[in-house]
């Protein structure tokens, strides 16, 4: 009789410990609301590490059974064409230049938070002549750039600077909308033409002129400079987004960050996407360009720290690169 007493209590216990066993479970792991997000992406490096969420996204999104996050991403030329439909609430998130997203925060007084850094330095610059071995050699020289009130234009600016040459006076930077226009400068020159271009566009300019020659690598001429990290692109997005659904705008993150470990670790088959989605016009290019392109996804306290050493360097050589004033706690999003 004890026995039988013995193994009903057993059962009885063994019950109850996988009854709040399963009950701990559940609410350890909540069903998650997925959301619809509309992103915008750049055509360059910043966008580079999210062509394997955009691939997916195709899949998931015509599949009527998905019951996860849909991702809808368009690809725009400049950060110009993308500020303003985030600031009207027509996109939800956007990778852009890095002080862009900080001079949104002022613009929208707090509205736009920085969500992950996805690209560091890709800055080069690059010459058709012999003329230049060091920064120094820049002065009195032509450069032909893109990003005009951009992460390009104001890392070249610090460097020089720092190099005890003016921007101002010392040089002329002359501005072109989009780096293609740069690139076919470069493509058809017959004499001396100095550029400071990203990746992939030096690997396609150097393709199709075998006279242009990278010159300096801006990363490597910043690091000399500073003992901060260059960063040339963030992911932003609209605080009220992240608010509505923090649980699904966390899986978009956690899904943007195994996108960026992919295509870093799969060159081969991101390349065909990166030339699919018209980042790079050819596969090869793209394959040959994305190890050079400091594809990442640093997200959290990492993030907050790298993108707000940057801001500092840029605040200090001009406040008006980060929107007038260094943006505050509020400005990262860490989880």
């Amino acid at each position: 009789m004890k026995k039988i007493l013995s193994l009903a209590l057993a059962m009885v216990m063994c019950l109850s410990v996988f009854t709040a066993c399963g009950g701990t479970e559940a609410e350890q792991t909540p069903e998650v609301t997925a959301a619809t997000y509309a992103i915008a992406g750049m055509k360059g490096p910043t966008t580079m590490g999210m062509t394997k969420l955009m691939k997916d996204a195709e899949a998931n999104n015509a599949d009527e059974a998905y019951e996860g996050n849909i991702y809808n991403v368009t690809m725009y030329g400049t950060a110009q064409e993308i500020n303003p439909l985030l600031i009207q609430g027509q996109l939800d998130m956007a990778a852009v230049p890095a002080n862009v997203a900080a001079t949104l925060y002022a613009k929208t007084e707090g509205a736009v938070q920085v969500v992950a850094v996805n690209t560091l330095g890709v800055l080069y610059m690059v010459q058709t002549g012999d003329s230049v071995q060091s920064v120094a050699d820049l002065k009195g020289k032509t450069i032909y750039t893109t990003g005009k009130g951009t992460t390009p234009e104001y890392s070249l600016r610090f460097i020089l600077q720092q190099n005890g040459i003016d921007p101002d006076n010392d040089v002329t930077i002359e501005f072109k909308s989009e780096a293609t226009e740069v690139g076919a400068l470069l493509a058809s020159a017959e004499g001396e033409v100095i550029a400071m271009l990203p990746q992939p566009y030096v690997t396609a300019v150097m393709a199709q002129n075998e006279n242009v020659k990278v010159c300096l690598d801006m990363t490597e001429e910043w690091s000399k400079v500073s003992d901060q990290k260059m960063i040339t692109g963030v992911m932003v997005a609209r605080k009220e987004v992240i608010e509505a659904n923090k649980d699904a705008f966390d899986v978009f993150l956690k899904d943007y960050q195994a996108s960026a470990e992919y295509v870093t670790a799969n060159v081969e088959e991101a390349a065909a996407w990166v030339a699919e989605y018209g980042i790079v016009a050819k596969e090869p290019l793209a394959k040959k360009a994305i190890p050079q392109c400091n594809i990442t996804c640093v997200t959290g306290e990492e993030m907050k720290s790298l993108v707000e050493n940057y801001c500092q360097v840029l605040f200090d050589a001009n406040p008006a690169a980060v929107g007038g004033a260094m943006p505050d706690d509020g400005f990262y999003y860490v989880g």
